[in-house]
């Protein structure tokens, strides 16, 4: 069979495929297209600290470590990554394979294949497969809990649960730019949020801090994200945006609760930024080598007040810029000497993090900010959003240069 019939063959399989059986369709293709003697599915947890194995629930294999196993390798890097089994490549190869979908990492496909140079030839089509893959569990997600379920090594509270329903993804990659998010505590995060979105044009960015704890601040930021939302898909410019969030949340709550937002609306050809920043959440600049805290006109948290107006800022980023949001949960904490983290080591952490994607940044930060916490579980939520600037080529490049 040619490659593109075998290609052809993988993609009907998993396009028919019932959505929780996604990886008997993977594995059905790859023992027969392809000889796999094995093939298992590995999900980032929600602590993006392993790669859980999707299989029969409850979990009858060991999951397997982001940071030091070869599935973590290939998660980081996001190449494939092969290992031969035995010291002798006409023994076996085993390639991890990323999974996935438009930027966002979900995991890793493994496969075991007999020899070396069998494999070698075929690791590209693999690759194509593990995408393929990526896009049909986004898909079957809407229809199944398998997935999820797979994702968890340990339960998730049920604000978390709200919570990570609501996001878009951990990360997103365009030709203009490269995302990554991460909050913690993962499993019992309650008010932190993030949202983007993107068009032809233009990057929505929002980066939410709801008061509270539990249920009542996952409900506030459920309330605030969805107005946001409809705020945008209805056309409204980011001043707007803000106007009609914060009548939402003041209708229901009248001022008793209100969020915090650092909401951007990015010119996808000159760079030029719009913003508004209702509250707490910081944002820092890393240009040329050096971080600089980006500074706007503090305005009043949503809901606070009513009918509060807002206004928008302009600012412009640059190819080579790496813009990064934390909430008040990372510059606030202190150590056991009761001092807060700050900006200071938050320049320190983008310095150290530098020569990192943008998706890995967010989780090497709040792993700095956990040694300096002293300790493993933070009293509060906490959000660190990573975006890398690449801009567009052509006229819209050299138009940008000249909005700093």
């Amino acid at each position: 069979m040619t490659i593109v019939n075998r290609l052809v063959a993988a993609e009907r399989a998993l396009r028919t495929a019932a959505p929780h059986q996604l990886l008997d369709a993977v594995r059905r293709v790859l023992t027969d297209q392809y000889a796999a003697d094995s093939v298992e599915l590995y999900l980032a947890d929600y602590g993006l600290t392993v790669l859980q194995p999707v299989s029969v629930l409850p979990h009858t294999l060991q999951p397997v470590s982001v940071a030091n196993s070869p599935a973590g390798r290939a998660f980081g890097a996001q190449e494939p990554y092969a290992e031969t089994l035995s010291g002798d490549s006409a023994d076996g190869v085993r390639v991890h394979l990323p999974v996935t979908v438009r930027g966002d990492r979900l995991g890793v496909l493994t496969v075991t294949l007999p020899g070396g140079e069998h494999a070698d030839g075929r690791i590209g089509e693999l690759a194509e497969i593990a995408e393929v893959l990526a896009h049909e569990i986004v898909v079957a997600e809407r229809d199944t809990d398998v997935y999820l379920q797979a994702r968890r090594r340990d339960r998730l509270t049920l604000a978390a649960e709200m919570q990570w329903q609501l996001l878009p993804g951990r990360s997103c990659v365009r030709p203009e730019y490269e995302l990554g998010a991460q909050l913690e505590p993962a499993y019992a995060v309650f008010g932190d949020n993030f949202d983007w979105s993107a068009t032809a044009d233009r990057l929505s960015l929002y980066v939410t801090n709801g008061m509270g704890e539990g249920i009542e601040a996952s409900l506030l930021t459920n309330l605030a994200i969805n107005a946001l939302r409809n705020a945008r898909r209805a056309g409204l410019p980011l001043a707007d945006q803000a106007a009609l969030a914060d009548q939402a949340v003041y209708a229901h709550y009248r001022g008793r609760c209100y969020l915090s937002v650092l909401m951007l609306d990015i010119e996808l050809a000159t760079g030029r930024v719009m913003a508004v920043d209702a509250g707490s959440p910081r944002l820092l600049r890393l240009r040329r080598g050096a971080v600089e805290r980006v500074p706007f006109d503090a305005q009043l948290p949503l809901g606070m007040f009513e009918e509060t107006d807002y206004v928008a800022q302009e600012f412009a980023v640059e190819p080579g810029d790496r813009l990064v949001f934390v909430s008040d949960g990372v510059y606030d904490v202190a150590s056991p000497g009761g001092e807060a983290y700050g900006d200071a080591a938050l320049a320190r952490a983008m310095q150290s993090t530098r020569l990192l994607p943008a998706a890995e940044v967010p989780r090497a930060v709040l792993r700095e900010l956990s040694g300096h916490r002293g300790r493993s579980v933070p009293d509060d939520d906490a959000l660190v959003v990573c975006l890398d600037w690449r801009g567009r080529e052509g006229p819209g490049k050299a138009e940008a240069k000249g909005c700093g």
